[in-house]
């Protein structure tokens, strides 16, 4: 909003400016390069109010945390698709890090069928947790192992139990981050690697870790991703970096698991339409080209005006 009420601000004085100079010189070519000259500074000068009030250093930066980096994930180009021997390693991260504290609530065992795991890998790794279902025939509830329609299993039984086990703090449901936080993977992706020192002055209550990407910059999750903290088993180096990639690889693909049909169906859109354009300019060219230019003329007999004063006297 600042940066276009100046735009507009500076375009009406430039106006006017040139105006008045156009009305003294009396010159039409003068008017018309002084209006370029007024428009180029125009938009020079809004593009950069614009970037200096959306990248401006405030004293208010630590509140709101630093801005994450652009990081070169390949779905996140207009045609990229997700790696799925990432996803694959990310889940196993999730399994063995992440889900000691955090859900995975719209998550199923179904869901990781022909992504990342084939259904008998699914159906091996479900039935490893204990559900309780029922009732049965005596009305009692049971345990039974996991099967493919049961969700992912949550860490804790509600959040109370959250609540307590964690000093207070609720660890949120992973199934939406990438789209509940701004920046999406590229913030999650700094936010795990960005534990450090906090600098000088700066104090962090006691239970709470500093991380300059947090809003306020005082998380109460510890750093919990290390080199070699996963062994993967198609041999991908386990550092901190690749680790992180891969983890949040899989948080997008939950949040986003349309992602690569959506583009499949964006390109095939995409040649259809061309194709339909195409097609729509060649019958216009030598279709309708032909009937819209066609001239009808009217030739008339040689005796017509003969013929037609013999009418009128009968």
């Amino acid at each position: 909003m600042f940066s276009r009420n100046a735009f507009n601000t500076f375009r009406q004085a430039s106006q006017n400016a040139a105006k008045r100079f156009s009305t003294q010189a009396g010159s039409a070519k003068t008017y018309n390069a002084m209006m370029g000259v007024s428009a180029a500074v125009a938009i020079g000068s809004g593009a950069s109010l614009y970037y200096l009030n959306k990248n401006s250093a405030h004293a208010n930066m630590e509140a709101e945390g630093l801005h994450p980096a652009n990081h070169p994930f390949p779905q996140k180009s207009l045609f990229g698709t997700f790696d799925h021997a990432s996803i694959r390693r990310g889940f196993l991260v999730f399994k063995e890090v992440c889900a000691a504290c955090h859900s995975l609530d719209l998550v199923h065992w179904r869901n990781l069928v022909d992504v990342a795991y084939t259904e008998e890998e699914v159906r091996e790794m479900a039935a490893e947790y204990q559900y309780t279902d029922g009732p049965d025939d005596e009305g009692q509830m049971f345990e039974r192992p996991g099967k493919l329609t049961d969700p992912i299993p949550r860490p804790y039984p509600n959040e109370e139990a959250a609540r307590a086990a964690n000093a207070g703090a609720l660890p949120p449901d992973l199934s939406l981050i990438t789209k509940a936080r701004h920046g999406g993977v590229d913030y999650i992706y700094s936010l795990l690697t960005g534990y450090c020192d906090p600098p000088a002055g700066v104090e962090i209550r006691e239970g709470l870790n500093y991380n300059p990407y947090f809003p306020g910059g005082a998380i109460a999750m510890a750093q919990n991703i290390f080199d070699g903290v996963v062994e993967f088993d198609d041999g991908t180096p386990n550092t901190a970096s690749q680790i992180t990639k891969d983890v949040v690889t899989f948080l997008n693909w939950t949040a986003e698991p349309e992602l690569d049909d959506r583009k499949k169906i964006g390109v095939k859109a995409l040649l259809l339409f061309s194709s339909l354009t195409l097609i729509a300019l060649w019958i216009k060219r030598n279709r309708w080209q032909t009937l819209k230019t066609r001239k009808i003329a009217f030739n008339s007999p040689k005796n017509w005006e003969n013929k037609g004063s013999k009418i009128n006297k009968n």
